[in-house]
């Protein structure tokens, strides 16, 4: 399970190219990415199924027993603790990402880097921000009781959905591709390096993707470009999978509104949640205050303190590094691999030196 220390948490004090998500195809796809799920119980190692939509048929990983709840602090939360004093669950005030303890995953992207994450956290979205009590109220019983067995897709299984090494098409009853291979964007003619970040043009929003018109909650209606069929920048993908797929509200300004604004910088500054880790200019040297899911922003145009680049933590990986999964393009589209810079949020690297801040949805 995942360990939540009792009491506070100290506070957290250029664009080479863009990249990410991803699905849950059978694990070791040719020259794909991977995800393999297995279930990890109690200190088994029993194997359960592994599924193209990310479910699974094993037993769960998560006690059924007797819990309780404690409240932290830095930021504001309450975890959910098993008979044993491991985590089940975190809440956090203010933002609808709840992660969850259940069967362990891996997520991997052999032709873009050597590196694996193996997890046992489930990002799920609340019906409602998380306020302080909440463990009480009748809604909140019967959503944990159905969530603690959940292994239905959760939002990392969804992000994967849209791998660049590959991801298989998905659609739905009206014939709409919602799920499947995502790329950046068009082919820039102007840029001939491939590792450079204007390769493949950005302002590709979800719609894009899934060449729909969108109608915005202020009346806004807006079509798809043609060109841009199944390309999703890095904001874009974060609303492909948060917006489009999980139900956070999206706008289409980047200003203050309900839900999620357009680019990078106003998700940082005016997105739904709370920030983790505040905006100072500099490289966060404390990322004790991250968990899985939260979305990273980086400012990486040299020479401009402006955030212009944001993915989602996916945690430790197995060289104990902070990594995250974001849409670039180098890969050309959604990846946790390392084309044209490492996708790490600690050390000297690329992404790490241009990591600014992190929210919680």
């Amino acid at each position: 399970m995942h360990f939540e220390p009792v009491g506070q948490r100290s506070r957290p004090t250029r664009r080479a190219v863009l990249g990410t998500i991803a699905g849950v195809a059978a694990s070791g796809v040719a020259g794909g990415y991977a995800w393999d799920h297995h279930h990890l119980g109690h200190g088994s190692d029993d194997r359960g199924g592994t599924a193209a939509d990310g479910t699974g048929t094993g037993p769960s990983a998560r006690p059924t027993g007797a819990h309780t709840f404690e409240r932290l602090s830095v930021p504001d939360r309450t975890v959910a603790r098993a008979a044993d004093g491991g985590t089940l669950a975190t809440f956090t005030d203010g933002a609808r990402t709840a992660v969850l303890t259940g069967p362990t995953r891996s997520f991997s992207e052999p032709r873009t880097t050597e590196a694996k994450v193996t997890t046992d956290a489930w990002v799920r979205v609340l019906p409602h921000e998380w306020q302080r009590g909440m463990e009480k109220s009748a809604w909140f019983k019967g959503w944990f009781r159905k969530a603690l067995g959940d292994t239905s897709p959760d939002v990392f299984a969804a992000a994967f959905e849209y791998s660049s090494a590959g991801a298989p098409d998905k659609h739905n009853a009206s014939g709409v591709r919602y799920a499947g291979t995502a790329h950046f964007g068009p082919r820039n003619a102007k840029v001939n390096n491939p590792l450079d970040f204007a390769y493949h043009d950005e302002q590709s929003d979800f719609y894009d993707y899934l060449g729909i018109d969108w109608t915005f909650p202020d009346g806004t209606r807006v079509q798809p470009a043609k060109a841009r069929y199944g390309d999703v920048d890095c904001s874009g993908f974060q609303r492909l999978v948060w917006g489009y797929r999980m139900g956070i509200p999206v706008h289409n300004t980047n200003t203050r509104g309900t839900g999620l604004p357009r680019r990078a910088f106003a998700i940082a500054a005016y997105g739904p949640g709370r920030l983790v880790i505040p905006d100072t200019g500099e490289q966060p040297t404390d990322l004790g205050a991250l968990q899985p899911g939260d979305l990273v922003f980086f400012a990486i145009i040299r020479d401009r303190p402006f955030i212009d680049h944001c993915g989602m933590y996916m945690g430790l990986d197995d060289q104990g590094r902070h990594r995250f999964y974001s849409s670039r393009s180098a890969a050309n589209g959604p990846t946790l691999g390392d084309l044209s810079g490492r996708s790490l949020l600690d050390g000297t690297d690329f992404y790490a030196r241009g990591f600014r801040a992190a929210r919680r949805l």
